[in-house]
């Protein structure tokens, strides 16, 4: 059974997730900055809760998790604990309302954090950067009952066999609760599935497979061959597989193949996927429309 996600915000829903700036809140004392931040996060909380109710209702089976959703937390000069927060109760309280609801009615929540972390860069501050946002994205996976935690492998820095050595370096230096969720995704750019599936092996994480990025970057894999080799890579580790799939913005013969569009073409999903026991992340720009509309059309095929 396909188990189609709804990535991150609406586009017509009325459920929206506040975020706030390091500039605006270090014109803020820090008192005022906690309250500010305590606020924010309960909104958002609330507001995932909402967002799971919809999904459930409108029978999609996954969501992806805004990174943000605690605004600013690793940030330099704004950051916090959330122990340090007024409302610190209240927001464990809705993580376990989350959590109990998503395991009542089988919905997957996965986070993406942003193409800034990096385990692959030469530079060590970039690196530190990454495992501080990564160890965030863990905790945040721990209370909500998130299972993946999705990343591109970066840059090839000029050699792309060296830049997957130091992710599988620096990947040695995660916590338990984020190695244990971390995945590796094929780009439009650097790294195909042929790249990454040693890595896979090598490190012990699974392969999400966008099929859009493999159009654009192919390698010596067909689609049913790429999805095979992802499957295996999940299959080690026990847990249901994840795709991605997205259209280009002016069809394949557009000039630039890469950019999103509002909608998935149904030609676009691969024929290999129909019969999975798999997520289907829906990277869609029409959103929430993208993904009911993708629904209605696979429920005719």
């Amino acid at each position: 059974m396909i188990r189609l996600g709804l990535c991150c915000i609406f586009r017509e829903e009325s459920i929206r997730f506040r975020q706030t700036t390091a500039s605006v809140l270090n014109r803020m004392n820090r008192r005022e900055q906690l309250e500010k931040l305590s606020d924010l996060c309960t909104a958002n909380l609330s507001n995932l809760l909402e967002a799971l109710q919809w999904c459930h209702i409108n029978r999609i089976g996954a969501f992806r998790i805004l990174s943000p959703l605690f605004p600013r937390f690793t940030h330099p000069d704004v950051g916090y604990q959330l122990e340090n927060l007024e409302h610190y109760t209240e927001i464990l309280r809705l993580c376990r309302s989350i959590n109990r609801f998503r395991q009542e009615n089988a919905i997957r929540l996965s986070l993406h954090p942003d193409q800034f972390n990096v385990l692959s860069s030469p530079h060590e501050l970039v690196v530190a950067n990454t495992i501080r946002e990564l160890e965030y994205q863990g905790r945040l996976a721990e209370l909500l009952g998130a299972d993946v935690i999705n990343i591109h492998a970066g840059g090839a820095y000029g050699n792309k066999k060296e830049a997957l050595m130091r992710f599988q370096v620096n990947f040695d230096l995660l916590s338990e609760r984020v190695a244990t969720r971390l995945t590796v995704e094929n780009d439009d750019r650097v790294y195909t599935p042929t790249d990454l599936l040693p890595l896979c092996s090598t490190v012990g994480i699974p392969l999400v497979y966008d099929v859009h990025h493999h159009r654009c970057l192919s390698d010596n894999l067909d689609i049913g061959e790429a999805t095979n080799h992802c499957l295996e890579t999940w299959k080690r580790v026990k847990r249901e597989p994840c795709f991605h799939i997205s259209s280009p913005q002016d069809g394949w013969q557009g000039q630039n193949i890469r950019n999103h569009a509002d909608y998935i073409d149904p030609t676009d999903f691969p024929e290999e996927w129909m019969r999975l026991d798999a997520t289907v992340d829906v990277e869609a720009k029409a959103k929430e429309l993208a993904v009911l509309r993708l629904r209605d059309d696979l429920d005719q095929w």
